[in-house]
């Protein structure tokens, strides 16, 4: 007779506070490499000399992980331990091989001109990060409520902003007094923290808390499993492939150029026009990154929630492009410390907002059984978009200066908007509901 642990404890389907507060810091956790090799290591490389194509490579690598992770779905939803939860083992293994990273690259102690090795530890951390990411998404999705989705997306990116911003100011400070290792070993460090938590919780009542622990699968989670390729590939293949879902990477990826372009425009316009240094540039970002996670928290998940998803993201939308033809006009005046400081924390904000405000659509278009999966496709697909906008960041000098980044994610964004503004993607399901109440109140109205 199979043993049931006890329904003590955190367990996440028992508790709305704990879920959110669940995605939150787990959010928080996947944040500090990004902030490590997404912002501290591409200051610290353009201060130090590095031209745009040397930190663009770096980006690009540090990207490309994140491009290729809908492989990674398909593996957590063919293979996973059920007794422990759909995702939690993903996860706890995710963070463990984060930390491995992090210790090799202290070890390894790289310089500025050492872009191979840099690039390879940002490929290896961000491929560990991007799993966990996946599994921390189906989770999500696994877990959440309807009516949890705005909150919960504010919740998560939030906590990834806060998450970027610590690592960001954190280990700006610390590479100019330690160097890189030092860096290194502060984020590993913090993972770990990050990884007793993890260990700590349940997903289900009568799981296992560890592999050895008493319990067993969630009859939930056994009824929803797909044990083989074929009906994972099926049921992922119709899902994805239906005309608005195609239409919806479309515009996940050209939403996503800006992210890839700016991460790297920041750091050389902070070094070659105001004369920041590592540690101003970091703590500027930091302090953008906090502002973003604080506003996702409140703001963006509010109106998410009051207005709709499409509409709010629209307006985000409209902002940035505003934003972006402004600093483009203005290439003479980017030694203004107060200017730069209004796009640093404008379009980090923006971006983390537009991201919340349409989380839920994508999440909406997935089909449970192959929730990690088809939801790590279109992250994957707007990664897909992050590494072409690094990209195309190394390629400035050749289309005209650093003032050309800003035309190509703004034309990622334009495409972005005209597919909101022209496609019905799906609506939260009270909306259709009063949608067919309204239908059937007019077929029986008197003519």
């Amino acid at each position: 007779m199979a043993t049931v642990a006890p329904a003590s404890g955190l367990v996440l389907e028992n508790s709305q506070k704990l879920r959110l507060f669940t995605l939150f810091i787990l959010y928080v956790g996947q944040g500090m490499p990004i902030g490590l090799f997404w912002f501290a290591i591409p200051a610290w490389m353009a201060v130090n000399g590095a031209s745009a194509a040397d930190v663009g490579s770096v980006a690009a690598l540090t990207a490309l992980p994140w491009s290729l992770k809908f492989t990674n779905g398909f593996f957590m939803d063919r293979y996973t331990y059920l007794p422990m939860g759909r995702r939690r083992a993903w996860i706890l293994g995710a963070q463990g091989l984060m930390i491995a990273v992090l210790v090799v690259g202290a070890v390894l102690s790289p310089a500025v001109t050492d872009i191979a090795i840099l690039g390879a530890l940002g490929f290896m951390l961000n491929t560990a990060t991007a799993f966990q990411d996946v599994a921390v998404d189906g989770l999500a999705v696994d877990i959440m409520s309807e009516d949890e989705r705005a909150r919960g997306s504010g919740m998560m990116f939030g906590g990834q902003s806060i998450g970027i911003a610590a690592a960001t100011a954190i280990c700006g400070f610390v590479i100019e007094d330690f160097g890189a290792p030092g860096a290194f070993l502060t984020v590993a460090a913090i993972l770990l923290l990050l990884c007793a938590y993890t260990a700590a919780f349940r997903e289900r009542t009568g799981e296992r808390r560890y592999p050895w622990s008493e319990g067993d699968a969630h009859a939930r989670n056994l009824d929803i499993q797909l044990d083989a390729w074929w009906p994972i590939l099926r049921s992922t293949f119709v899902s994805l492939f239906a005309g608005k879902s195609l239409l919806w990477m479309i515009a996940m990826f050209s939403a996503g150029i800006l992210y890839g372009g700016m991460t790297g425009a920041v750091p050389l316009i902070g070094a070659n026009h105001v004369g920041w240094d590592v540690s101003t540039i970091s703590s500027h970002n930091a302090s953008a990154g906090l502002v973003g996670g604080i506003l996702c928290m409140t703001l963006g998940g509010w109106l998410g929630d009051r207005y709709g998803a499409k509409r709010i993201g629209i307006m985000w939308i409209v902002i940035t492009l505003g934003l972006l033809t402004t600093m483009y006009f203005s290439v003479s005046y980017w030694g203004v410390p107060a200017l730069f400081l209004v796009f640093v924390y404008g379009w980090m904000a923006l971006n983390v907002l537009r991201t919340v405000a349409l989380l839920p659509v994508s999440m909406r278009l997935c089909d449970p059984t192959v929730a990690a999966t088809q939801f790590t496709i279109y992250m994957a697909v707007s990664n897909f978009g992050i590494s072409f906008g690094a990209f195309m960041l190394g390629q400035s000098d050749r289309m005209g200066g650093l003032q050309s980044i800003f035309v190509v994610c703004g034309a990622g964004l334009m495409v972005t908007l005209f597919l909101l503004l022209t496609v019905r993607f799906p609506r939260r399901p009270e909306y259709y509901e009063i949608q067919k109440r309204r239908e059937i109140l007019a077929a029986h109205k008197p003519a």
